[in-house]
């Protein structure tokens, strides 16, 4: 989109008169200060937007490129969709800075002419007052967006929910739990596996899983790893109780692409050793591969030609590494299935839901809310969830 002119803005500014005139709106000194302060939080990322626009434009170029490989314009097209959505929020940024800037400078002629262009100086200054609502609510955007992500948000997820301490009454606050992230999993439209599920005597859960497919799941529901807290009063009991239910979120496993790069190949040729006689092979065709990286080494030498030895090195290499790479990927997620599950005792929470007050508090973020109800129906988990995001962008950027 082009940047909007001082021409343009001026006759969009005498058009939009009559609509600031109808909602009665009128400026005032405080008015007037406030809307002299620095009008963008970002100022420090301008370098950083430079270079996503240039970037932009050189995968555009490249992407004309027609003796490009079917992969290399998958990968470029990918990279190209990802920058394209920071690059349009970074020109519609630059158009609104540059609007503020232009009724900022006719503001202060019409103010300086005083008499009935004090009235024009008014308007301006009200087209101000939305330009900076809408570059901030933008800036909000392109701060989600610039943010590093974790390349696992868009991931579907495995989701485990398990009763903790508190008896038969964790089992039902499992089950709740269970059912509510069902519910908001089917409000968000994504897909909904049931994988397990193991249920208590009175018809609690002690253990559920399942699989999550759909648009960024992990990135929205990672947050809700750990232990969750619930205070209420059993149906079997006058007395407020105290129960715990493990709520684990991990990354769904997904096939494990290798690409074994030549350069981390090292490749050694050596005579094939036998009994001797006719077995033994007098040239050097027995091949020795050693993935550098990883240490694997892989040595063929059934063959007697050398390219068939090394081919079959390469299979065997390459389904070697792959098992390396899905047990580490195995081991990572163990490790985050530990740190999520935590000890499962109660002290050890990220939320409480509390019945007797209608209140639900999230401990990392100091959140308080109420409608227990309307939160375990799914309805208004997102905005939960939408807090927790904020504050880890907000966290991130302040680092």
């Amino acid at each position: 989109m082009p940047m909007v002119c001082m021409s343009h803005m001026l006759r969009c500014n005498v058009s939009m008169m009559g609509r600031f005139a109808l909602k009665g709106w009128r400026g005032s000194i405080n008015t007037l200060t406030l809307m002299r302060r620095p009008c963008t939080t970002l100022a420090q990322f301008e370098g950083y937007f430079k270079d996503v626009q240039t970037k932009y434009q050189e995968l555009e170029s490249q992407l004309t490129n027609l003796e490009l490989s079917p992969t290399e314009i998958a990968r470029l097209s990918k990279e190209y969709s990802i920058l394209g959505r920071k690059a349009e929020l970074i020109v519609r940024r630059a158009e609104l800075l540059q609007t503020i800037q232009d009724l900022q400078q006719m503001e202060d002629e019409e103010r300086k002419r005083g008499g009935e262009s004090i009235e024009l100086a008014e308007m301006a200054l009200a087209e101000i007052g939305e330009a900076r609502e809408e570059l901030l609510s933008l800036e909000e955007k392109l701060i989600s967006v610039i943010m590093p992500r974790d390349e696992a948000d868009e991931m579907g997820i495995v989701l485990e929910v398990r009763a903790g301490t508190g008896g038969e009454e964790a089992s039902l606050f499992a089950s709740q739990l269970y059912k509510m992230y069902e519910k908001y999993c089917s409000q968000r439209g994504w897909r909904w596996e049931q994988m397990s599920l193991v249920k208590s005597d009175i018809g609690g859960f002690t253990l559920a899983q399942a699989n999550i497919k759909g648009d960024a799941v992990f990135e929205r529901m990672k947050f809700e790893s750990g232990v969750h807290r619930v205070q209420r009063v059993p149906v079997n009991d006058v007395r407020i109780q105290t129960s715990a239910a493990s709520v684990i979120v991990l990354p769904e496993p997904t096939e494990v692409e290798i690409d074994l790069r030549p350069q981390d190949i090292r490749v050694d040729l050596y005579r094939s050793q036998g009994a001797g006689g006719q077995s033994v092979n007098t040239t050097d065709s027995a091949v020795r591969l050693t993935h550098l990286p990883t240490g694997v080494v892989v040595t063929m030498q059934d063959e007697r030609s050398q390219v068939q030895n090394k081919l079959r090195a390469m299979q065997i290499l390459r389904s070697r590494v792959y098992d390396l790479e899905r047990s580490k990927q195995a081991e990572a997620r163990a490790e985050l299935r530990s740190a999520a599950q935590g000890t499962g005792d109660r002290s050890d929470k990220i939320r409480t839901y509390n019945f007797p007050q209608d209140r639900i508090t999230d401990h990392r973020i100091g959140l308080s809310t109420t409608g227990i109800e309307r939160v375990l129906s799914g309805e208004t988990l997102d905005t939960i969830i939408s807090s927790l995001i904020e504050a880890d962008e907000r966290e991130r950027l302040a680092k």
